[in-house]
């Protein structure tokens, strides 16, 4: 798969999960993820939509980059996002805050597969030149 597919995709769940989050949150709060309600549930939930809606948006326009040390920021930066939420769903299942496996099953393999995706075009890209070769190119 090239990197503009891969971006694309990602950038289709980010955005589709975090339009559901913000304007649906009491469903994928007791609907999917089998949780009890609450006002701050809902709150959260929605401001994870926001979140998941920019990242969403992120990846879209950077798809079409070329390597660029900004692009690998923006890269690095999504694998982090993919690494820091991957345990929160099985701990909230092993805490009892989740009561079934399909709470939280699907999340964390989706967080696996874009974490791994996200490792793999990190390591494609071309290695950046430098700080001193880039300021080269501006001082003339």
């Amino acid at each position: 798969m090239k990197r503009k597919t891969f971006l694309t995709i990602t950038s289709a769940v980010a955005f589709m999960i975090g339009t559901f989050a913000l304007t649906s949150p009491g469903v994928l709060i007791e609907s999917v993820k089998y949780a009890a309600p609450s006002e701050t549930a809902n709150v959260m939930a929605r401001t994870v939509g926001i979140l998941l809606i920019f990242v969403g948006v992120l990846d879209f326009l950077v798809r079409d980059h070329d390597d660029s040390p900004t692009l690998r920021a923006v890269l690095i930066a999504n694998l982090i996002l993919q690494l820091g939420i991957m345990p929160i769903d099985p701990s909230a299942y092993a805490n009892g805050v989740y009561k079934t496996i399909g709470s939280f099953a699907p999340n964390t393999v989706l967080h696996l597969f874009l974490a791994s995706g996200f490792i793999y075009y990190l390591m494609k890209m071309k290695k950046p030149q430098g700080r001193l070769a880039m300021n080269d190119q501006f001082s003339s």
